[in-house]
């Protein structure tokens, strides 16, 4: 069992998901139940399976676990980068992309170690 508060891409998603409501908050009221509702839900999504892939009891479902949130790491930089598409990013706001990317080498790294314990 792990302690997710310790983990860094725990902290680092928990970061990210603070940034992404903010930022989501100033897209445009007609993406409220799309766009906007679809990206919290992907960063949400981060940071709860890795907190409870930590709950689970072997090395191997918390590995299943970081690998749900590295796929809701994809889905939310596909979610970015339409945003962007639309108009809706400034380029000042865009570094959000960094921090995704950022979270799914942390997730993939982590992931790894797992799988070589195996």
């Amino acid at each position: 069992m792990h302690n997710y508060k310790n983990l860094k891409v725990w902290q680092v998603s928990m970061e990210l998901a603070e940034e992404l409501y903010r930022l989501s908050a100033e897209l445009p009221n007609d993406e409220r139940f799309g766009l906007i509702s679809q990206m919290r839900r992907s960063v949400v999504s981060i940071a709860s399976n890795i907190a409870e892939g930590t709950g689970r009891g072997t090395d191997k479902d918390f590995a299943r676990f970081l690998n749900i949130a590295l796929g809701s790491a994809f889905e939310l930089e596909t979610q970015v980068l339409l945003s962007t598409r639309l108009g809706y990013l400034k380029e000042s706001q865009q570094e959000v992309l960094g921090r995704v990317i950022q979270v799914q080498r942390m997730l993939h790294n982590l992931i790894q170690k797992f799988q070589d314990k195996a």
